[in-house]
């Protein structure tokens, strides 16, 4: 009996901006053919061609896999591969899979891109982007790298496209001169291959974006006691980056996903206590130009909305609460969060207007216990600018300082600044409390932000998800332009430096911003404790956090 073998259905709509190709372990580099993506697999020198619509997958080299085993780069122009293996570049035909070579380095080759007769290398040991004659494998010019990890880069029209794995950022720059235009934030780590393809019937152009890493993962070992144990595996697709470039408002967009987000607290004290003319406020989530507010309703219990300093806050009321009594109450937001990157250069600032008293008076002041009158915290206030005085240089560098100075630990409470910067050892919500007061003895406004991160698994629609702590960042000011967010401990990952900038000016999708400024959470009452001391909403409620992501929105190129 034979057996017709039919061509794989294309996929549908909701998956078509995620590809796993099969049989891949580790994709670096990304090219197109026509129709087809052509991704190099380094863990096992596959040349893999990949069907955009069905996402059918097969092997173009299947008797020089050796040969490609730990390339990294990839580039295709009319019939000519060309591909970076350790310090060097190859080129070999689409017939003939046999490496060429074309150029050796002085350091390891990342990643490759070929546009007429010019190639483009990158390099992170060099810290440049080389560009050679394809013709004579002369170098024409170099230009910096705009991030600090392993670059990959690609090319369409009068721009160069450059991805960046430690900086989670793809970049567009202009290809005459190297010159940064924009940047945005990929929705996924570790970006490892960026290529264009167009569609052939409508013009439009599509960034795919591969990515490489690992994954833990529980697996079930019937051999085992106990059989459920904790591994690691390979982690590898492509997806396709959508973007949004707002010229005016000097940032970009990318990807983003339609989430749905309850907060609820089971009202479950420690110890018996009695309220009387009880007032449960708690913040919900902010209109910004990264995330929209579809719809908000009520958990458990109805509440009431008030609006303070321009920020929504559920209030939920109780004329008493008795001791045994139980209750869950909250709210669940349906929301549109996107990635954001602002680009702001330091010659932007040059001459910006004074702070107005207003925000002098409300934001440059010691508001929240952070020791703005130690001597500590006063010494790094000058320490950590020197003799800076732009505005956005002097924000990096007071940055920079507090992650030379701190490495990140959780821990059951949060000190003062001066306790934890003496310590060196901080949690996000203690980054932030130094950060504040460095900022505001330096004259730069700033508040805090925050409350929680959906954990990061924008491939997992439909599936509810837990996060396993809250989270705290800031906002700085800028007059004449606005509030900036910057991230408070993620960004601290090289001891010492460099550290990347994914964060400082932007924020991935996953940030859900709550009360801007003002207290995510606040309890009201007359009643007053024998002790004394403030009534503690984590000795009487027990908080429930749940994120579902629902889809993936269109992002307008």
């Amino acid at each position: 009996m034979i057996t017709e073998m039919l061509a794989p259905p294309p996929r549908s709509n909701s998956q078509t901006n995620l590809l796993r190709p099969i049989g891949a372990y580790s994709l670096h580099g990304l090219a197109v053919a026509g129709d087809r993506l052509i991704a190099l697999d380094s863990a096992r020198g596959y040349l893999l061609s990949i069907d955009l619509n069905s996402e059918n997958t097969s092997i173009l080299n299947p008797d020089r896999v050796a040969q490609f085993e730990g390339a990294t780069g990839l580039g295709i122009w009319e019939d000519t591969i060309w591909f970076t293996k350790e310090d060097s570049v190859y080129f070999c035909t689409p017939t003939d899979f046999t490496p060429q070579h074309f150029v050796t380095l002085p350091y390891t080759a990342n990643g490759i891109a070929v546009w007429e007769s010019t190639l483009y290398v990158t390099c992170q040991k060099a810290g440049y982007i080389f560009i050679y004659n394809r013709a004579t494998a002369r170098l024409i010019t170099q230009f910096y790298s705009p991030g600090i990890g392993v670059e990959h880069i690609a090319v369409r029209g009068e721009e160069l496209w450059v991805s960046d794995d430690i900086e989670q950022t793809v970049y567009c720059l202009e290809r005459a001169t190297g010159q940064m235009l924009f940047s945005v934030l990929t929705p996924f780590e570790n970006p490892t291959g960026l290529a264009f393809q167009t569609n052939p019937q409508t013009g439009k152009d599509s960034l795919y974006v591969a990515y490489a890493g690992e994954e833990a993962y529980i697996r079930d070992d019937p051999n085992a006691n106990p059989p459920h144990q904790l591994e690691y595996r390979d982690r590898t697709f492509i997806h396709r980056l959508q973007f949004h470039y707002n010229q005016e408002g000097h940032y970009a967009l990318s990807n983003g996903f339609l989430i749905e987000m309850s907060y609820v607290e089971e009202l479950l004290p420690l110890e018996a206590v009695h309220l009387q003319n009880v007032q449960w406020r708690i913040a919900l989530p902010s209109e910004t130009p990264r995330q929209k507010v579809r719809q908000i309703s009520a958990v458990g219990l109805p509440f009431t909305e008030e609006i303070v300093d321009g920020q929504r806050i559920a209030v939920f009321k109780f004329d008493n609460l008795k001791p045994d009594e139980r209750h869950l109450f909250g709210w669940k937001a349906l929301v549109e969060v996107y990635g954001i990157k602002y680009r702001l250069t330091p010659r932007d600032l040059e001459k910006v207007p004074d702070l107005s008293p207003e925000f002098q008076q409300r934001y440059l002041v010691d508001d929240d216990e952070l020791a703005m009158d130690t001597d500590i915290i006063r010494n790094a206030a000058i320490e950590a600018i020197g003799t800076e005085t732009n505005l956005l240089r002097k924000a990096y560098r007071i940055r920079n300082y507090v992650y030379d100075k701190l490495s990140y630990g959780i821990k059951p409470h949060i000190d003062p600044p001066d306790v934890a910067l003496e310590r060196g050892v901080g949690s996000c919500g203690e980054y932030v409390g130094i950060l504040l007061a460095l900022f505001r003895l330096n004259g730069i406004a700033c508040r805090t932000i925050g409350r929680y991160k959906c954990p990061q698994q924008a491939d997992k629609l439909g599936v509810p998800l837990y996060p396993d702590y809250n989270h705290v960042w800031l906002e700085f000011y800028v007059p004449g332009f606005g509030w900036l967010p910057m991230e408070s401990n993620p960004d601290d990952v090289i001891d010492r430096g460099p550290y990347p900038s994914r964060f400082f000016m932007g924020l991935a999708w996953y940030h859900v911003e709550i009360g801007k400024g003002i207290s995510f959470e606040k309890l009201k009452t007359d009643t007053t404790p024998e002790s004394g001391e403030e009534i503690s909403i984590g000795e009487l409620a027990i908080n429930h956090i749940r994120f579902t992501i629902l889809e993936e929105l269109e992002v307008g190129n």
